[in-house]
């Protein structure tokens, strides 16, 4: 156990030529710092790319219908089909792994020409006709009112859930919104709910401005028989959607007459395998941290071991004395450890608290910065990245000032008397 003599013949020998051991001390505390703050940099990229993820069901794929490329049983290359609402039927009963499957359809294109009327005031809006389910699988919250329900599928109420970029378009800032009814080509609905979307896709202004309706009413309303123009299919917890995507397609080309081998006849966008390579990426880039922190720390460490050695040469006649009046090699080997552990975990301790004042900052400058758009945001480091670093830290230490203790403890007690 270490008592007070060691501590100030740990102090003395380390402050002994300060400005040396400072330059020292640096390359590992320089190292920790960069360590932590890559680290938390990365962290905070991905916090600020996953926010555009949220609320929405990442485990979903989405499917439309597109022109054959293949002939097949007598039908043309170039045929166009539609899913239809039997198909939609049929994917709950043939997949039980799906959690959702939501049948969509959409009004005039992305963000339609003026299809939208209250009153003297016109705008174009996105108008969807969709499902209940889909409050949980898109990234948004109801701020007014609620959502489309299955009453509303079932009698085929025109209603509406509308954003606030529809009602800023539309309605006069103090008016309120629900229980009024908005004409959309030609038909009223009345808006039962104002939602707000929480996505961070860089749509933000759009995103804003769509209407949701019940999809029985929008395909009455809107003479879309039974069509349906694309779907939003999300998987159980428990099964990846990536993996059914090829049976879903096979199954679907099957109902359709569609070629087993036509990749272009059914459109798809697997949302899980985006947010995998998503996550894979930021596993590289927590990698390529941790080997850039972990080379500059190394640097540090070299530093220190070449520092000790130098401090072993300059101390020969001590150790020489201190042998000759009885220290074992086991004592002069542990005071250099100690002083290279110490000397390494001070260092790294300081750049540790520095990284986490820096950090501190960065994140009271991103509170005050608009959250819209953000693709950064609250770059922090685990606990166990911390409890790794002390480790790190502990064993550099031991590695630094292990060369020089052994080289200390070769020295014999005459030659050490005898060197001038």
């Amino acid at each position: 156990m270490l008592d007070r003599d060691s501590w100030d013949e740990i102090l003395e020998a380390l402050t002994a030529n300060t400005f040396r051991t400072l330059l020292t001390a640096f390359g590992v505390f320089w190292g920790i710092f960069i360590l932590v703050i890559l680290l938390a940099a990365g962290k905070g990229l991905e916090n600020g790319v996953k926010k555009g993820f949220d609320g929405i069901a990442t485990n979903t794929m989405f499917m439309w219908t597109q022109q054959t490329s293949k002939p097949y049983k007598g039908l043309p290359q170039t045929r166009n089909f539609e899913f239809k609402n039997r198909d939609v039927d049929a994917l709950k009963q043939s997949f039980p792994d799906l959690l959702y499957v939501s049948p969509r359809n959409q009004l005039g294109g992305f963000e339609g020409s003026n299809n939208v009327i209250r009153g003297t005031k016109t705008g174009a809006f996105t108008v969807y006709g969709d499902y209940p389910e889909l409050i949980k699988q898109e990234s948004m919250e109801i701020t007014k009112g609620r959502f489309v329900n299955q009453q509303d599928i079932f009698l085929k109420r025109k209603v509406a859930v509308i954003g606030q970029g529809a009602i800023k378009d539309l309605y006069d800032k103090t008016e309120e919104v629900l229980g009024t009814y908005i004409k959309v080509n030609g038909v009223n609905f009345m808006v039962v709910g104002v939602y707000n979307s929480k996505s961070n896709d860089g749509n933000a202004e759009s995103n804003q401005k769509n209407i949701f309706m019940p999809f029985t009413t929008f395909q009455q309303a809107f003479n879309y028989g039974d069509t349906v123009g694309w779907m939003a299919l999300t998987a159980n917890d428990g099964a990846s959607i990536t993996k059914l995507k090829p049976q879903i397609l096979e199954f679907m080309r099957a109902r359709h007459s569609i070629h087993p081998q036509d990749e272009r006849a059914i459109g798809k966008f697997d949302l899980f395998e985006e947010y995998s390579k998503v996550q894979d990426l930021f596993a590289i880039l927590k990698f390529i941290a941790f080997f850039v922190g972990t080379l500059v720390l190394v640097s540090g460490v070299i530093g220190i071991s070449n520092i000790m050695l130098i401090v072993v040469k300059e101390r020969t006649k001590e150790i020489g004395i201190r042998r000759a009046l009885g220290a074992t090699p086991g004592a002069i080997r542990s005071q250099i450890l100690l002083e290279s552990i110490f000397l390494t975990f001070s260092a790294g301790m300081l750049g540790i608290a520095v990284a986490t004042g820096v950090l501190v900052i960065v994140n009271n400058v991103l509170e005050g910065m608009p959250k819209e758009g953000m693709m950064f945001a609250n770059p922090s480091v685990d606990l166990s990245v911390v409890f790794f670093a002390l480790i790190i830290l502990v064993g550099s230490g031991l590695l630094a000032g292990f060369i020089p203790a052994q080289t200390a403890i070769k020295v014999k007690p005459v030659d050490a008397l005898r060197t001038e």
